[in-house]
């Protein structure tokens, strides 16, 4: 068995045993999946956990106390070496949903009663048989658009619950080729050089030719893309809506963009995930998230994860941070929720 199939194997005997455990004994089956210098990263306000136990107190023990009978439904998963340390380490990524019923408050969101579903992006670094780091990306803010709570004005793309890849081939659990995976890491890769390429010209700190956003898009993506974007953002599709909709005010209302890196970048068939932590920081000018200007750099958190198509990228799942980010620039938007009012 390969070192991938080693890895997919011990994350989703995790996966399926965590997720079958009752709450109470979830610290014991991540315990005994876990190493002993385990680390957690999750998006605000859980942040940075420092072991299996902190990790279930600030996340798992408060969500499924507000959340019952949930399920994860899972729309792709992956392994891959790490693109950002030289192989030397081994990732999953799982992609999905949480569905519970929201029956108890949650970090300061009313329940309703009903269906829930909470997106998610799950990387496990393994090492030596155990999960050495995870990183659980959600979006916390489709929670509160679905109990009918908008603390934002009106996003760019549309609101709804994001679908998995139109091809339906997203679990990845047998052995694929790993010319496949280097295929479409390298078009993601290229992807991205062409945008810092775009934004050093535009900038002023490279010479070369400008090309149209169209142009500069369909060097790497079908006509027919789909982006779905974090809850604030929202989803749009085809290249020149995602321009209008997404590509356009992200790029005119975000000034001085920094790229930080990855933590970790892997591909395995048509699929490719990546995070950062941050991936990079960028200064609102004014109007990006109904913001003022705030001449302030503050960092955006991010998760990518990209279905391949041929020789074009033809889907992408985005998660951001934007709670934090909206922090940074001095809008705690659970802080608000969980004011008392008389």
């Amino acid at each position: 068995m390969s070192t991938l199939q080693d890895a997919k194997s011990i994350a989703r005997a995790y996966m399926s045993q965590f997720d079958a455990a009752t709450s109470a004994d979830r610290l014991k089956v991540l315990k005994s999946f876990a190493s002993d210098d385990y680390a957690w990263r999750g998006m605000h306000p859980f942040h940075e956990q420092d072991s299996a136990d902190a990790a279930i107190t600030a996340f798992w023990h408060p969500y499924l106390a507000a959340f019952s009978a949930v399920q994860r439904r899972e729309d792709v998963f992956l392994a891959g070496l790490n693109d950002c340390d030289d192989a030397s380490s081994v990732w999953t990524c799982s992609m999905g949903h949480f569905l519970g019923l929201f029956d108890n408050p949650w970090l300061g969101i009313a329940p309703t009663g009903k269906i829930t579903l909470l997106r998610y992006a799950e990387f496990h670094r393994i090492k030596d048989g155990k999960i050495a780091e995870t990183a659980l990306f959600c979006d916390i803010l489709s929670v509160l658009s679905q109990a009918g709570q908008n603390p934002l004005p009106p996003q760019t793309g549309a609101d709804f619950i994001h679908p998995g890849p139109r091809t339906h081939d997203g679990i990845l659990l047998a052995e694929y080729p790993l010319e496949d995976g280097q295929k479409t890491l390298a078009l993601v890769n290229r992807m991205a050089s062409d945008i810092s390429r775009a934004n050093e010209i535009l900038q002023g700190k490279r010479p070369g030719e400008v090309l149209t956003p169209h142009d500069e898009m369909a060097r790497n993506w079908h006509e027919d893309m789909a982006w779905y974007g974090p809850t604030g953002i929202g989803a749009t599709y085809t290249i020149d809506r995602y321009i209008e909709q997404h590509q356009g005010p992200f790029r005119t209302q975000l000034a001085d963009r920094v790229f930080h890196g990855h933590v970790a970048r892997i591909a395995e068939g048509n699929y490719c995930g990546f995070f950062g932590w941050p991936n990079l920081s960028v200064t609102p000018t004014g109007g990006y998230l109904g913001l003022p200007a705030t001449n302030k750099p503050a960092p955006m958190r991010v998760v990518d994860v990209y279905r391949r198509d041929g020789d074009k990228l033809a889907e992408n799942w985005v998660f951001i941070d934007i709670l934090h980010f909206l922090n940074m620039q001095g809008l705690d938007v659970l802080g608000r929720l969980n004011v008392k009012r008389p």
